[in-house]
């Protein structure tokens, strides 16, 4: 089977990358509000089905719906691995996330971008630079120094805690594979058809276990909450998929190294104009200067050109 190459309009990689991490890091404390009020299960349910049903609208209007009769077993087979790995996903990361923090789970949720860069220097031949190998090292440093409260707080935490930071890991790893069917899948079908089919696909795994009647009763906080994580959920993947088509997905996978920066930077605007919303994260001067490294990192290694 011929190999995905990307179309080479790397600026528009970047734009979409750069989109997807601001998604990506304002989600975990809509999620984490949201969860105060429903299941998991729902929570994802709704996810899949909201994103589903505006992406179907959207492509039933500009007359694009994917015509599956042209789908070949191949293609088949890899839409089935997406799915089920990406609504394993989904369900691992909000596990993860109920039992331990948005700030934690920002940590280890960052396996997965650098376990997809490795993945596709392995599989689709990517390479990087001598360049690039040293953004890999700063930025691998800054996550070090960045998330030393955070890990240390996994040595001494209770058994809960560091459950959901087990899942938290297993969602990483299920991502990454995601991830690499994606990036494979674009070799015959366009984004937005991949995740159309993947969104339905999801939204059925989790039907039989959702409640959609506790929706009704959700405040107008964590259903505005609930809401945007659908949303959310819609433009994010969107945005990830279409940079996947135009930038590498190493270098995609290096910008989405920023999303952790992002995320603490909005727990602490929201706990601050909100405290009893969100708790706020503390960073030391160490905590400052791994995340100054994590961005140079993240910039060298999207940045750095093929030689």
């Amino acid at each position: 089977m011929p190999l995905h190459s990307s179309s080479g309009q790397w600026r528009l990689g970047l734009a979409l990358s750069l989109l997807t991490v601001v998604l990506w890091g304002v989600l975990p404390i809509a999620l984490t509000v949201t969860l105060q009020a429903l299941d998991v299960y729902t929570l994802t349910w709704f996810r899949f089905l909201a994103a589903f049903g505006l992406l179907g609208v959207y492509l039933a209007v500009r007359q694009q719906l994917p015509e599956l009769q042209k789908l070949r077993s191949n293609s088949l087979k890899l839409l089935a691995i997406a799915t089920i790995f990406l609504g394993l996903n989904y369900l691992f990361f909000l596990q993860g996330l109920a039992q331990t923090s948005p700030a934690n789970a920002q940590v280890l949720i960052q396996l997965a971008p650098v376990l997809f860069g490795l993945g596709a220097i392995a599989i689709f031949k990517e390479r990087y630079t001598i360049r690039q190998w040293l953004g890999f090292s700063v930025l691998t440093l800054g996550f070090a120094l960045f998330f030393h409260e955070q890990l240390q707080n996994l040595i001494t935490a209770p058994n809960r805690y560091l459950i959901g930071s087990g899942l938290l890991m297993i969602a990483a790893g299920t991502w990454a594979v995601y991830a690499l069917a994606q990036k494979q899948l674009l070799q015959k079908l366009s984004s937005a058809s991949i995740m159309l089919i993947i969104y339905g696909g999801c939204a059925l795994m989790f039907t039989p276990v959702a409640t959609p009647q506790t929706i009704l009763s959700l405040n107008p906080l964590h259903l505005g909450m609930l809401l945007f994580c659908g949303l959310n959920t819609l433009v994010a993947y969107g945005a990830f998929a279409e940079a996947l088509d135009h930038w590498e997905a190493s270098r995609v996978s290096a910008v989405l190294a920023l999303t952790p920066i992002f995320t603490l930077a909005s727990v602490w605007a929201v706990s601050a104009l909100m405290p009893t919303l969100i708790a706020p994260e503390h960073l030391t001067v160490l905590g400052l200067l791994g995340a100054v490294l994590v961005v140079s990192g993240s910039i060298t290694i999207a940045l750095g050109k093929n030689q």
